[in-house]
């Protein structure tokens, strides 16, 4: 039997979403991020299960078999830190993430405290190599 992804886009809205952020720089963050990421995409926002918010989609497989679709590109303004899913191997892209400012990466993740603490230029290039990673996957 397949497995189904945990997170898959919902009807949800995404501004009412985004009007649930209690924190009032997280909250305009957020917003600044959907700018930023509907241009760096060219894709609507749309939300993907409870608290994130996607922008296209992509269909992938692993080696195992295991396939599914997910958003191109993404965030979520969790409590601790705006999480920027990324398509990106950030190895290759060192120089930028060292001139981007204060963040930390996980896998296949970009977390920032606030988007002052960032280069937003740094940021949009990132932004933009990460899509077209995505739509070369």
């Amino acid at each position: 039997m397949a497995r189904r992804n945990k997170t898959a886009q919902t009807p949800a809205g995404v501004d009412e979403f985004l009007a649930t952020i209690a924190d009032p720089v997280k909250r305009a963050d957020s917003v600044r991020l959907v700018e930023l990421l509907t241009a760096a995409s060219g894709e609507p926002a749309a939300m993907w299960g409870t608290s994130i918010v996607g922008f296209g989609s992509r269909h992938y497989r692993y080696a195992s078999g295991h396939e599914g679709d997910t958003a191109l590109i993404g965030f979520s303004p969790r409590a601790a830190a705006l999480t920027l899913y990324l398509s990106l191997d950030f190895t290759e892209h060192e120089a930028e993430f060292a001139a981007l400012g204060k963040h930390t990466l996980g896998k296949g993740c970009l977390y920032v405290k606030k988007l002052a603490d960032v280069d937003e230029s740094v940021l949009v290039a990132l932004l933009n190599r990460s899509v077209a990673a995505a739509r070369a996957l």
